[in-house]
Formats: structure tokens, C-alpha cells, sequence
């Protein structure tokens, strides 16, 4: 995971065969990877740290406060 990678923030929407691995409503950290979203898919960083492929259709990007985010990802 390069340090350099742009975040987001998008919550998730469906976890439809990842209950295990994802919470519906709860906000993760997406690493932008524009090879991966053009398959359809999104780089998410789990409570391990390490980040994993799942499709996109499961999460929806969240639109916060500058500041809220910020902490938001200090915090992760």
C-alpha cells in the first residue's frame, strides 16, 4: 500500500457474500486505483490494515466536512 495512494471514504451499502469481511453503514477507507475501478471493483482497507478488492456496487462514497474527514482518516 503506497503512502502516495489518494483516500476516500465510502460506506458500505451491501455486504451480499462478504458478511464476514464487511458491515452494512459503516464507513471504510477506499485507495484509489483506477486499474481496479475500471474492472468494477474498489480498494478497501480493512480493521487489519491491509487492504482488499471488492466490488464496487457494494459501497457509495461519502461527502463530509474537510475537517471531519481528516480525522476520519487520522483515525484509521
Amino acid at each position: 500500500m503506497a503512502k502516495s495512494q489518494s483516500k476516500q471514504l465510502v460506506v458500505c451499502v451491501n455486504n451480499d457474500g462478504y458478511p464476514a469481511s464487511l458491515e452494512k453503514r459503516k464507513i471504510y477507507v477506499s485507495l484509489r486505483d483506477p486499474v481496479v475501478e475500471k474492472q468494477g471493483l474498489l480498494r478497501i482497507v480493512d480493521e487489519s490494515g491491509e487492504d482488499y478488492l471488492y466490488p464496487k456496487a457494494l459501497f457509495r462514497a461519502v461527502a463530509l466536512p474537510l475537517s471531519v474527514k481528516r480525522a476520519v482518516l487520522a483515525a484509521a
